[in-house]
């Protein structure tokens, strides 16, 4: 569905994607992952046909993006950043002004809207205007209107961003599903737990290039371990250096210790005997959040 080696985009001076190689099966659903500037974006945007290549191979449902952009985007499903949907018209009438712009008719666009709405569960909305729609809504209506056309591959640009874990979980429905009927997409998404829910595989980017790529449980077996102690102290923090030993890899942060290891039961116990008795103590699974600030850091990308 997707190939590509060596792909580069620069802006100028600014490499935004240096030399990466990657490939998306049929049936896949792929993320990226990466911090502000990574180059997720610019990889998206050349994927959908909408930034030119200034480097390498691309070419996407075997199809050159350079030569056969409009044929591309006529089988992509596009669910952008930020909803581009018309206020000023009803929930179903943006999908089928949508569903014109494929060249569908309103009598083959009549069955699929109501098909797609029940999918998204707006079909009581139908007929309100779209302002009023909750932000879930909305995303819910975005991704609805991405599908009129039935694309070969959907491209989902961080599709949950600024909803309410309520609305988030019931997006995740929608795309699972939507898997589950064999649909390969993409997705970008900084949400470490969406992406554990959703991606089959996925790469993280940092400075434009790919560092990891597996699916999120060999990610985590790789560069992580098993359990994660996150232990708190009431007063000081002890001295550096005094938790060595006790786990394979220790993080101080100005608020907490995280302590990497297979056996958090048997490490936070080994911390109490060394009589630094924490003020609390959470023993949790690794997850793909600290695979992710592993490879890329804790220092905010502007």
């Amino acid at each position: 569905m997707i190939h590509a080696r060596g792909l580069v985009k620069r802006f100028g001076e600014l490499v935004a994607v240096d030399g990466i190689d990657l490939d998306v099966k049929q049936g896949e659903a792929f993320g990226f992952l990466g911090p502000n500037g990574a180059g997720k974006s610019s990889t998206m945007r050349m994927i959908g046909c909408v930034s030119p290549v200034t480097g390498g191979t691309l070419r996407i449902l075997g199809k050159d993006p350079a030569t056969e952009g409009a044929l591309i985007r006529a089988r992509l499903g596009v669910v952008p950043q930020q909803d581009t949907l018309d206020f000023e018209l009803t929930v179903r009438e943006n999908v089928l002004i949508y569903g014109r712009y494929f060249g569908l008719s309103r009598r083959e666009l009549k069955p699929r809207i109501d098909e797609l709405l029940d999918f998204v569960q707006l079909t009581e909305r139908a007929g309100d205007k779209v302002e009023p729609l909750s932000g879930g809504m909305k995303r819910r209506l975005t991704i609805a209107r991405s599908l009129v056309n039935d694309p070969d591959l959907l491209l989902l640009d961080e599709p949950t961003t600024g909803l309410d874990p309520q609305a988030r979980h019931v997006v995740w429905d929608r795309l699972f599903r939507l898997k589950q009927q064999g649909k390969t997409f993409v997705v970008t998404t900084h949400y470490m737990d969406e992406a554990e829910q959703l991606c089959d595989r996925l790469v993280v980017m940092d400075h434009g290039a790919i560092v990891a790529e597996g699916s999120p449980w060999e990610l985590i077996q790789r560069y992580s371990t098993r359990e994660v102690v996150e232990i708190r102290f009431e007063d000081e923090r002890p001295r550096s250096g005094v938790f060595e030993g006790v786990a394979e890899r220790v993080e101080e942060l100005p608020d907490r210790v995280l302590l990497y290891t297979r056996d958090g039961d048997a490490t936070a116990t080994a911390v109490a005997d060394r009589g630094l008795p924490p003020h609390s103590t959470l023993v949790r699974r690794s997850t793909l959040e600290d695979v992710f600030l592993h490879l890329t850091g804790r220092t905010l990308v502007d």
